[in-house]
């Protein structure tokens, strides 16, 4: 069985359990929802991320700037040599979004806890409500890499590559959002959009099917099946979406850094734009 194009960027709950003490490794549970899930029980160490208030702007709709990346991590005692070890619910959904902003930030040192919270709970490992309080950090989050992120006219400007097979857009939603049959995933059915369906051109690819039911990656020979399947295949640009970046951030991830793909962007506008705008094409 073929390695991963990048095997460090995972981390397995045997070895996390040795480390947890380790003063070079930050743990971080990201969650969009913490009382349901880093309040009631959490890894020892652990400190939250809160995904809406932590790693989104408070006012703009955006992610949070170079300097309160900054912050953040100087206030959970990450330096610039920190492991940074990131998990959470829903098979690190937003544990992979977490990762994609930080990188785009400059973030080295980056790793993912394989099956997040669903594994170390289910292998019965430990866990705490006690919240640490580490010693500020240094690190200094560098600015932006655009070659990691696409806005709504990148996109724009991607169709007629798109349809020509020179450019890939990943759509990683349920295939019921895909279609337009519905407008708001199962997981938070009130977040609707004005109207369904996707991207002209996009392959509907669900995020899901790039997990295994422990909520651990599958091997990199199915991911290859998986995608080249579709015909996404490396040497073109590839754009991930969904319906505000999370999951796209999780496609994001595995095809970057599991397969090894040179371009691979994160359309974090995603539908909660594309689908909401007045004359922008879609197809059902």
């Amino acid at each position: 069985m073929a390695a991963y194009a990048h095997p460090d960027v995972l981390v397995e709950n045997d070895w996390l359990s040795q480390h947890l003490n380790d003063p070079k490794v930050r743990v971080v549970e990201v969650d969009y929802d913490a009382s349901a899930n880093y309040e009631t029980g959490h890894l020892p160490g652990a400190v939250l991320f809160d995904w809406r208030k932590d790693i989104n702007d408070p006012v703009r709709r955006d992610i949070l700037s170079q300097e309160a990346t900054t912050q953040l991590f100087r206030r959970a005692g990450i330096s610039d040599d920190t492991t940074v070890v990131l998990y959470g619910d829903f098979n690190n959904w937003f544990a992979a979004f977490a990762f994609w902003v930080f990188t785009y930030y400059g973030a080295k040192h980056l790793k993912i806890l394989n099956g997040g919270r669903k594994k170390w709970i289910a292998e019965d490992r430990p866990l705490t409500k006690e919240a640490p309080h580490p010693p500020a950090g240094t690190f200094s989050a560098q600015p932006p890499d655009p070659k990691l992120r696409v806005y709504l006219d990148d996109v724009r400007g991607l169709l007629d590559a798109v349809k020509g097979g020179k450019a890939h857009l990943v759509d990683v939603r349920g295939p019921k959002e895909f279609s337009g049959e519905i407008t708001a995933p199962p997981e938070y059915p009130t977040e609707h959009a004005q109207r369904g369906g996707h991207i002209p051109g996009a392959k509907n690819i669900p995020w899901a099917q790039a997990v295994k039911d422990d909520g651990t990656f599958k091997s990199r020979e199915e991911l290859e099946a998986l995608y080249r399947g579709k015909g996404v295949v490396p040497g073109a640009t590839v754009v991930t979406y969904c319906r505000i970046g999370e999951r796209s951030s999780h496609t994001w991830f595995v095809l970057r850094y599991l397969l090894g793909y040179p371009d691979v962007r994160n359309y974090d506008g995603s539908w909660t734009e594309w689908g909401n705008l007045v004359r922008t094409p879609i197809e059902k």
